[in-house]
């Protein structure tokens, strides 16, 4: 079945653009008749879609913006167009009647310009130098937010001066001018009373506290504190994973953790943690952690705003990445502007030296995947009647490599073959950026779901009673993950309600998720094929429930090997197998798709048959090459090389304090004075 496509935005915002234009043409034209059913129905046009504009087409608006035709204006031509056409209804010796009225249309207007010029002025005293969250920061005068009417401008002005233009409009049938009076005065009394709301939180003890101030709390909070290992990052909204993912082993380590991040946004991006968590924006607040106790930080990606901590020389930078891959992201040259790469295992070491991009060996720590130490290990065939199939491909990537993700040309024949064999369960979670860069990549995932809905529409099964039970544990597992904050809510409201967590909150989490999955693979219909975008299921789940991945080469199949179970990898880099095989060396233990998935149906009866797998052993010799042995656990070699780095950065302190106080000048023990003149 063909995907509908969506409908052109250029159209649609040209068409909107077209009726505003002849709606104010309209009134202008009634105006000068003047015309009043025609002066009404243009003006309720015009109002109905600056409406529209605002909840619909927010894109339109700063193209208007940009052409200086911004909602004032608007708002003032259509008030303007209605003092015009009510001046042609009456008599010229009246036009002294509406003189008044339309010295109070002024003042409203020079409200509206006060209040934004005061909103301004109140979001700056409410922007700190310092966003926090699982932190205990009511010393800074914390409290909620103006009302988001006051906050926004378009939807301000509309509202506000609706009882004005309405006065006007019911003032124009019978020429009434009392109607337009009421309606001004109206408009003028909301316009007041915002205006004194936001004057009131300028009063020194409504507003939060000030940068210096705040900077002063940070520094103090600092010092109580004591942090020891750090987690950085800076990156986009649909980058939060890669952080995410660091998450449980920073907190299960015997350090004082603290999360370090750079956009405010993306304070509510990292998932649920005890961890504290501070966003210092300005470069200036982040070169405070030069006199902390900070001692390491942890790096999972790189982004433009990496160098401005690595500047910091009283902590030491390690790499970790967010996954690692034969690909060449995973040898950035940026890597060598760390102090420490931390690896998996051989493997990674090895692909470092080959790359030759300045990381020296020395400086390779081999910890492996502490995420992984969870991972469910192989535990035979299929047992019941499904082989669940995990097709999880990687997205098209930055540099147009065909190869790079199998989505494009070879999703759908994969994901067809998949659904022909009746006994297969497949589970399909696509990278969150797939279609990000290349617009075939995101059209090709439209169709592979619709297959995926299709197959399921063919196929019954009795869904499982228990849908109250995982309705009751999704309740319990958001009460504990998310917070709910009011929709007008900004940083500093925000800060205010995710204060310190409750004590044990992480743990209960930790129970929560682990009920809430397996009561999710419980309460599905019986071999019903799943798209899975969501937050939840995490990979790591789908991997416990899965006999079997289909993938690109990416870090989901180096991670996956940590179960030892059967994978396979779609080569549609147009390279022979042989090659394929020498290009990636985490495809040594794969069965090789081609991209007309051809291979299918073998692949499936070597997962059914486990004396038909020739490749169980390569797949545990390969393991041992990515992710390195298995005593002691990944956790406890994470928590080796934080403690040594930890180490490295004190005797360094200790090193450039020794060599500043014997630079320092000698005390003098005696002072010799001038001979007295004879």
């Amino acid at each position: 079945m063909p995907v509908p496509l969506p409908r052109p935005p250029v159209l649609l915002k040209g068409l909107v653009t077209l009726v505003l234009a002849a709606a104010f043409v309209a009134q202008a034209v009634a105006a000068l008749l003047p015309h009043v059913p025609l002066l009404l129905a243009a003006t309720a046009v015009s109002l109905a879609t600056e409406g529209a504009l605002l909840r619909w087409q927010r894109g339109v608006l700063s193209l208007f913006a940009k052409s200086h035709a911004d909602i004032t204006v608007r708002h003032v031509l259509r008030d303007l167009l209605l003092v015009v056409g009510l001046l042609r209804l009456g008599e010229q010796d009246r036009e002294t009647v509406y003189v008044p009225l339309v010295a109070g249309l002024l003042a409203f207007y020079v409200l509206h310009c006060a209040i934004q010029a005061v909103s301004v002025l109140v979001r700056r005293t409410r922007t700190l130098p310092v966003v926090t969250r699982n932190i205990d920061a009511s010393a800074l005068r914390l409290s909620p937010a103006p009302a988001l009417l006051l906050r926004r401008p378009g939807h301000r002005l509309l509202v506000f001066g609706l009882p004005a233009t309405a006065g006007l409009l019911a003032a124009a049938p019978g020429d009434e001018p009392v109607y337009a009076a009421a309606g001004i005065a109206l408009s003028l009394l909301l316009a007041l009373t915002g205006l004194g709301a936001l004057l009131l939180r300028l009063l020194p003890g409504r507003r939060p506290a000030g940068e210096q101030e705040v900077l002063d709390w940070f520094d103090a909070w600092l010092a109580a504190y004591r942090p020891t290992v750090g987690l950085y990052f800076s990156g986009g909204a649909a980058s939060a994973y890669q952080a995410n993912m660091w998450l449980e082993p920073l907190a299960r380590g015997d350090g004082r953790p603290v999360i370090v991040l750079r956009e405010r946004f993306m304070t509510q991006k990292i998932a649920a943690t005890d961890i504290p968590i501070v966003c210092l924006p300005k470069v200036s607040t982040l070169m405070r952690l030069e006199h902390s106790t900070l001692q390491v930080l942890v790096h999972p990606s790189n982004s433009g705003k990496t160098s401005q901590v690595l500047r910091i020389p009283t902590i030491k930078h390690t790499f970790v990445n967010h996954g690692e891959s034969d690909k060449l992201s995973s040898c950035n040259p940026y890597a060598k502007a760390y102090d420490e790469v931390w690896v998996a295992g051989p493997a990674a070491r090895e692909r470092y030296a080959l790359a030759e991009v300045g990381v020296e060996d020395k400086d390779v720590v081999e910890t492996g995947r502490p995420q992984l130490d969870a991972v469910r290990p192989y535990a035979g065939p299929p047992a019941g009647a499904w082989t669940t199939v995990l097709y999880a491909p990687t997205w098209e990537g930055w540099d147009g490599n065909p190869g790079n993700t199998s989505v494009v040309a070879a999703g759908e024949n994969l994901v067809r073959a998949l659904l022909a064999d009746p006994g297969v369960r497949l589970l399909y979670k696509p990278h969150p950026l797939t279609g990000s860069v290349d617009p075939r990549a995101g059209a090709a995932d439209l169709r592979i779901r619709e297959l995926i809905r299709a197959a399921n529409r063919e196929r019954t099964g009795a869904r499982p009673s228990g849908d109250a039970g995982l309705d009751r544990l999704t309740r319990e597992l958001d009460r504990l993950t998310t917070t709910d904050f009011r929709a007008g809510a900004d940083t500093v409201e925000r800060m205010r309600v995710q204060s310190a967590p409750e004590p044990g909150r992480a743990e209960a989490v930790a129970r929560a998720t682990a009920a809430w999955e397996e009561a999710y693979w419980a309460s599905l219909p019986e071999g019903e094929h799943q798209i899975i975008t969501d937050a939840r299921p995490a990979l790591y789940s789908c991997f416990d429930v899965a006999d079997l991945l289909v993938s690109d080469v990416s870090s989901v199949i180096s991670d996956f090997l940590a179960s030892e179970k059967p994978y396979a990898v779609a080569n549609t880099s147009g390279l022979s197998e042989d090659a394929f095989r020498t290009a990636f060396p985490t495809v040594v233990a794969a069965t090789v798709l081609s991209p007309d998935a051809g291979g299918v149906p073998a692949l499936l009866e070597a997962v059914r048959h486990p004396e038909k797998d020739e490749l169980g052993e390569a797949r545990a010799a390969l393991k041992l090459r990515l992710l390195g042995p298995a005593e002691p656990s990944s956790q406890e070699r994470f928590d080796t090389a934080v403690r040594e780095l930890c180490a490295r950065a004190l005797e360094h302190r200790a090193r450039v304090a020794e060599r500043l106080m014997a630079e320092l000048p000698g005390q003098r023990t005696e002072t010799t004075l001038p001979a007295a003149p004879r």
